[in-house]
């Protein structure tokens, strides 16, 4: 989008996107599919479109997101149990608590880039994901943090029961248009486009006078948040809270879900990644118990030849079609006789 042009509040293709999945809860079962696996892309593709703001966006390479991840799904659980039993507040918690880890994270990293970046990130994940396994007064340890309840939505003089799995799809697409819609004009705002410039030449924006180091540390925390928002929407579904999403390879899932969805080229990538991932762990797994090797095969043979992703392979074709149909067609020229 170039400056100074307006940006949309949301494309035809959001737009779309948003109505297909309200028509989820419809036909899901009758493909054979269940109810709850729609739940969980949506948990998860809110997750991917807030690590997709420090991959993609920033490029940052983050592979300890899980940590944020798990804060917030723990912080719901424990702001139920020991502050208000609130959907409203038990969210707010999950988002504060984990925007202070990221905080706490991005003073220490935040003046990294590369390598350097990315295993500091999996270092913090680790601390973190100890520290749940072994503060067991707090979280439970391995057993994790049992009984959380699905709290209705409490709108003043109405409210809604989410323990009906279908209920609880529709709260979490009002979460997922809600986020999408923010990281929409996030990204394509005056900060969104700073922080392109810093992905694309970080020594450049330096010197043409942006405090690097304050856009990196807030992209950060901004991601963090919101993956702690989408924890705590994990922890209410499962109605419970494990260390095991704080671990290193839950942070590969929701990689694997951006770089294959085509986070790197298109802001809507991480929801085809995630989409993609699920379905490939249901529908393959119905058939062998090994689907993550046919689905990493999958992964690798993508980056190697089509890093863009799913999304940049429709983009291809889209891009390949209309040049088809608006070539010129050239007009035979009359014969002399």
């Amino acid at each position: 989008m170039a400056p100074g042009r307006l940006v949309p509040t949301f494309t035809p293709a959001m737009l779309v996107s948003w109505l297909l999945f309200a028509t989820v809860p419809m036909w899901i079962e009758r493909v054979g599919l269940y109810q709850y696996l729609g739940v969980e892309i949506l948990i998860f593709a809110i997750y991917a479109l807030a690590y997709n703001l420090v991959l993609g966006h920033a490029g940052l390479p983050s592979f300890g997101h899980g940590a944020f991840f798990g804060i917030g799904a723990y912080a719901f659980g424990l702001a139920q149990f020991n502050l208000a039993a609130s959907l409203w507040v038990g969210l707010a918690v999950a988002v504060l608590a984990a925007g202070l880890g990221g905080t706490l994270v991005a003073l220490f990293i935040s003046h990294r880039r590369g390598i350097y970046y990315a295993l500091m990130t999996i270092a913090f994940g680790q601390v973190f994901w100890f520290i749940a396994i072994k503060a067991h007064s707090i979280t439970g340890g391995e057993d994790g943090l049992l009984k959380i309840e699905r709290l209705p939505v409490a709108l003043g003089i109405v409210t809604f029961d989410l323990r009906d799995n279908t209920a609880l799809y529709y709260f979490v697409l009002a979460v997922f248009v809600g986020v999408s819609l923010l990281l929409w004009r996030l990204v394509h705002s005056p900060f969104g486009r700073i922080v392109k410039a810093i992905k694309q030449n970080e020594t450049r924006a330096r010197f043409v006078g942006y405090d690097v180091w304050r856009y990196k540390a807030a992209v950060l925390i901004i991601s963090a948040a919101l993956s702690g928002l989408a924890g705590g929407l994990f922890s209410m579904a499962q109605t419970s809270a494990f260390p095991d999403v704080m671990s290193l390879h839950y942070s590969g899932y929701v990689v694997m879900m951006t770089l294959v969805g085509g986070g790197l080229v298109s802001f809507w990538g991480p929801v085809v990644g995630a989409v993609a991932f699920f379905l490939a762990r249901d529908m393959i797994g119905a058939l062998t118990t090994g689907w993550m090797l046919w689905f990493g095969l999958f992964f690798v043979a993508l980056v190697l030849f089509k890093p863009e992703g799913i999304a940049g392979i429709f983009a291809g074709l889209a891009t390949r079609k209309h040049k088809t149909t608006s070539a010129p067609v050239s007009n035979p020229q009359p014969q002399e006789r």
